[in-house]
């Protein structure tokens, strides 16, 4: 399972808002075939590795590993519950369950029906932790929230007086993967018009985000670089708008809450906020959050715009180049 684990991560770029999902074949102890996700839209991880097994291993005498449970409904591909009930092994591990609700202990089902013996629950804290955002767009119908910032080592997060950057350069590379691993990003109209932000994947492989913007009163100037490539969201107060470069949904004073279900709606699991200190703040005094990375800069600046207040100690800290990332989850 572990191995299967490390292939699913294989995935991690391009398989939203699919899960990622790693296979393996056991044969006499010995692994004899493999397969993960590797796309959205793209071949299974259980399709992959009944493929590349040599047809000279009898099935029957195999163990199958998968880290989450075989889909048992036509989507984008055939059942792979069903695939597995025509290859006959004799044994299947699953990791954990699906929570998806056209799954949800179907597959298993089916495997029983057929009479393969099923284990499921092995490494199930470490599956459902790489794939934390599917579970939870379908068990809250709300997208995962990873809220990022950088902050100075007396905790300012911004100078009054201009845009100074506060991270190690060399660290543009990690913040850069953090963008391509969400399939979305969200800043507040002061960002945008303070900082005039691109919001891409440019240091890192990987797609680029969808680009949200959160601008109650509709104050984002939308001449800004962002709405210069691709299309954005504007979630407002105002009246909707639909334009070549951008939409703009109205909430109706719903708030983010009601932005957040919206973009679920719309198929988005994940979301990396960027934003500036007050959106930040508002995800977490609204408990909207689920992950908080900071990177927490070794300069003092003495004065300039507070960083929020988290109120928790952090879960992990990593040093790296210059600066020290620190990492949060709410208590629940």
């Amino acid at each position: 399972m572990n191995r299967c684990l490390e292939l699913a991560a294989l995935g991690e770029l391009y398989t939203a808002p699919n899960p990622m999902v790693g296979c393996v074949i056991v044969y006499k102890d010995t692994i004899v075939a493999e397969g993960y996700h590797e796309k959205y839209g793209g071949a299974h991880a259980e399709v992959q590795a009944f493929a590349s097994l040599d047809e000279s291993i009898d099935v029957y005498k195999c163990t199958v590993y998968v880290s989450l449970e075989p889909c048992s409904h036509f989507g984008k591909t055939p059942p792979c519950a069903d695939l597995i009930v025509a290859k006959k092994p004799k044994r299947v591990v699953i990791g954990m369950l699906d929570p998806h609700e056209k799954v949800a202990g179907k597959g298993i089902k089916k495997l029983l029906e057929a009479g393969i013996n099923i284990h499921v629950g092995v490494l199930e804290e470490e599956c459902k932790i790489l794939n934390k955002r599917f579970i939870k767009a379908h068990t809250r119908q709300l997208p995962y929230v990873t809220l990022k910032w950088a902050e100075t080592q007396d905790g300012y997060m911004a100078s009054t007086t201009g845009q100074v950057k506060i991270s190690d350069p060399k660290n543009d590379v990690f913040v850069h993967q953090l963008r391509a691993t969400h399939q979305a990003i969200l800043v507040g109209a002061a960002t945008v018009n303070t900082d005039n932000p691109m919001l891409d994947v440019r240091h890192s492989e990987g797609t680029n985000p969808v680009k949200v913007v959160y601008s109650p009163k509709l104050s984002v100037d939308r001449d800004s670089e962002l709405f210069k490539t691709g299309k954005a969201l504007i979630y407002s107060n105002e009246p909707g708008e639909e334009c070549e470069n951008y939409s703009v949904i109205n909430i109706a004073g719903g708030g983010i809450k009601a932005m957040l279900s919206d973009l679920h709606r719309k198929g988005i699991h994940s979301v990396l906020v960027e934003g500036g200190p007050t959106l930040l703040q508002e995800f977490l005094t609204k408990d909207l959050w689920d992950e908080a990375i900071v990177l927490k800069s070794n300069t003092n600046w003495n004065a300039g715009i507070k960083a929020p207040w988290i109120g928790i100690p952090s879960l992990r800290e990593i040093k790296q180049h210059q600066d020290l990332i620190k990492y949060f989850i709410p208590r629940k």
